[in-house]
């Protein structure tokens, strides 16, 4: 430990900082030996509020995650012990396991991958929870989004999605729903929703101001995914396209913290290892699928020499097969980008408009920001900034800046 108080600003950020990155190691860890989705959240929530107290005065320990983990494990026992007997005898012992030889993670055994946050992924992705339940689930309890956020998103209030969670946690223990990664067809059948999952996880942390940790946690769980089954091309894209992605992030950024577009990034900053290694999984992946598709665009994008010689015809061409795939707004006004810089910005905002035809983009913030993008490529400076500003409007830190800056360029 460190000698002397410590800044509680920066233990404040330190704390912060070990609790995203362990927040769903422990839960999953504490999930296993409880068996108590309620315990092993409050005890991990506990953990963090005591280094909050006992780090100012103590010292940031050197393994900050290692502390989080003993403190809500011993939180844990101490619950167990209070509870009744016939239980606590039982729960007791297993949580006393966790002292124990580990399994190295990502070694498999009759089948399964020993790593608690998968099969905490694969349980909150149980067909047998309606999808909003396994989404917000996933968000709570990997993810580690407040509830307030999760019942925002859903537009709902936070008690309302209290009460689903804790729904959702009941129905798990009801129905006997396993704690493990499944095998033979269940384990085919149960893939889709978590690559999505595993997508969900990667873009909360790739995001302008999300929390890089959750995208490493992504690409590690993605890892041992296409480990578990390496005949499976999706779960080989993914991880292609997460590698492809995150190459990037050490040059998303200039010195004062701003958003830097593509265009505008360090390509020599770029983590080439990782682009080559996406790459070269991609060179054993078919062609077509949903991920497969978005991995070959974002490697048109990382292996560009420069921004001009990026191949948009190719990256337009991936876009309108994705189309087929994923018929989705989204995709669709990505492809009215795409085609926008391949065929000329008035091809592109006329399939934004086609796009926007159903009212399913309307006050999209990232299709006014299309839109104002490609109105700028086409010559009306005037209309761009102002959509750029409205953009903006629907944004907050780092993208709002972002969006501001690039109007103000073009006023």
């Amino acid at each position: 430990m460190a000698d002397g108080p410590t800044d509680r600003l920066a233990v404040a950020e330190a704390v912060a900082t070990a609790s995203t990155g362990s927040y769903a190691r422990i839960v999953a860890t504490l999930i296993r030996v409880t068996g108590d989705w309620t315990l092993a959240e409050d005890c991990a929530q506990e953990a963090s509020a005591l280094a909050l107290a006992r780090w100012p005065v103590e010292g940031v320990p050197a393994n900050p995650g290692g502390w989080l983990m003993t403190v809500a494990r011993n939180r844990a026992i101490d619950v167990l012990r209070r509870s009744s007997v016939e239980r606590r005898k039982l729960r007791e012992l297993a949580v006393l396991t966790l002292t124990g030889a580990e399994p190295e993670p990502g070694k498999a055994g009759e089948g399964e991958i020993v790593d608690d946050r998968l099969r905490l992924v694969f349980t909150c992705c149980h067909p047998a929870l309606a999808l909003e339940a396994r989404v917000a689930l996933t968000l709570r309890t990997v993810c580690g989004v407040p509830t307030a956020d999760i019942a925002r998103a859903f537009l709902v209030t936070e008690s309302t999605m209290t009460r689903r969670l804790t729904r959702a946690k009941a129905k798990i223990a009801a129905a006997g729903i396993p704690y493990r990664v499944p095998t033979g067809p269940m384990l085919a059948e149960r893939l889709p929703g978590v690559l999505a999952v595993l997508y969900l996880l990667f873009t909360r942390g790739y995001d302008a101001d999300g929390e890089p940790a959750f995208a490493d946690e992504a690409i590690r769980l993605a890892r041992l995914l296409d480990r578990l089954m390496p005949g499976q091309p999706e779960v080989a894209a993914l991880l292609a396209l997460f590698l492809l992605q995150h190459s990037r992030r050490d040059a998303r950024r200039d010195r004062d913290g701003n958003l830097l577009t593509l265009d505008r990034q360090d390509r020599a900053r770029w983590d080439h290892a990782a682009i080559a290694e996406g790459v070269g999984i991609l060179a054993r992946v078919p062609a077509d699928g949903p991920y497969a598709l978005q991995a070959r665009i974002a490697a048109c994008h990382a292996t560009a020499a420069s921004a001009e010689a990026t191949d948009w015809v190719a990256i337009a061409e991936a876009y309108d097969r994705l189309a087929g795939w994923q018929p989705s707004p989204v995709v669709e006004l990505n492809r009215a980008v795409a085609h926008g810089y391949a065929y000329g910005p008035a091809a592109g905002l006329a399939l934004l408009a086609a796009a926007r035809a159903g009212g399913a983009l309307d006050g999209y913030p990232l299709a006014v920001a299309a839109e104002a993008e490609l109105t700028a490529r086409q010559g009306d400076r005037e209309r761009a900034a102002a959509l750029f500003r409205r953009a903006a409007d629907a944004h907050r830190g780092a993208e709002r800046r972002a969006l501001l800056e690039r109007a103000d360029q073009l006023s």
